[in-house]
């Protein structure tokens, strides 16, 4: 298998630790959907990152989906077994890809568009947003101790480290470690196993 897309994609990342939790060996190739654009449009026209090309050559989109494929070629499994536990685990994927989508809107409103074309309000909303899935999510992952074994991980816990890494990485002083402890303890342990060591978030600037 190869994953194309650079490892500054909270969505590639999530992506290439899961599979590396998951034991799926995968080639990596860190093709930028900006500054490489056409080498990654003859992968996939679309250009969309991450994108996943199978053993077969199946071109396949979109963290979830993959993710979703994946597992089911994989003895392991990073969804809880235990419904309501799946469900909270649902909960958290959701509130943590929320927080990369506005992440991703506030840094491209700001750094692809001129300045004088901003839209303020826009921006306002979008971090009311941004403030209130990670308001859900420290509420989460409050709520007793949090299971910290890197075997035992799961979607949610995956995304939600990845999320905040990725939006302090981003946009640096814009939501405070100090009023959310439980995700970043979290997060600082969980940037240590293995798999997110294999991963490194890179500042690549493209």
């Amino acid at each position: 298998m190869q994953l194309i897309g650079m490892l500054d994609s909270p969505y590639v990342r999530r992506v290439a630790i899961s599979l590396h939790l998951l034991e799926l060996p995968f080639e990596h190739q860190p093709l930028s959907v900006f500054s490489t654009f056409e080498q990654f449009s003859q992968i996939n026209p679309i250009v969309k990152a991450p994108t996943l090309v199978t053993n077969d050559g199946t071109v396949l989109m979109d963290s979830t989906l993959i993710l979703q494929w994946a597992e089911s070629l994989s003895s392991h499994s990073l969804t809880p077994a235990d419904s309501r536990q799946q469900l909270r685990d649902l909960r958290r994927t959701g509130l943590a890809l929320a927080a990369c989508e506005k992440a991703v809107q506030m840094v491209y409103e700001r750094q692809l568009r001129p300045s004088e074309k901003q839209h303020q309000p826009w921006l306002d909303r979008v971090g009311r947003q941004l403030d209130a899935a990670y308001a859900a999510l420290e509420t989460e992952f409050s709520r007793g101790s949090e299971e910290v074994e890197s075997n035992r991980m799961t979607h949610g816990q995956i995304a939600t480290a990845v999320a905040w890494s990725f939006t302090q990485l981003v946009l640096p002083g814009r939501i405070l470690a100090s009023a959310h402890p439980a995700i970043e303890q979290f997060t600082t342990t969980a940037e240590q196993w293995p798999a997110f060591r294999a991963c490194p978030q890179v500042d690549s600037g493209q």
